[in-house]
């Protein structure tokens, strides 16, 4: 099981650098939660948190669209057989590099909720 998550992590970041959005979906359960402090931000009125795919979709859309140079270096990745906890530094092109900390919440082999901490 720990194989299995630490597997997971390991997709998602392919498919966060490749910018591939079906591919980042596809490791998401359909009713998936997403906390970012970036999303309370960018749209307060959903207080940082986005529930199921077609909000992921739009909001990691959003991103790519905004942020053609994103990328993320994992520098840390830990396992159990419930959750990920991930480190890694958000790289975009002319931005301050930025420290960043993830956790994604595992169940049946899908992301059910994933809550990202960052200055």
């Amino acid at each position: 099981m720990i194989q299995q998550n630490l597997t997971i992590a390991t997709k998602w970041f392919e498919a966060f650098n490749e910018h591939n959005l079906e591919k980042l979906l596809s490791l998401y359960h359909n009713e998936a939660k997403h906390y970012s402090p970036k999303l309370k931000i960018r749209l307060p009125e959903t207080n940082g948190l986005v529930c199921g795919k077609d909000a992921l979709s739009a909001w990691w859309q959003d991103a790519f669209d905004r942020l053609p140079t994103l990328s993320y270096t994992p520098t840390t990745l830990t396992a159990n057989d419930e959750r990920i906890f991930m480190e890694y530094i958000r790289r975009v092109e002319n931005e301050p590099e930025m420290l960043v900390a993830e956790v994604l919440e595992i169940k049946d082999g899908s992301i059910v909720a994933s809550r990202v901490y960052h200055g």
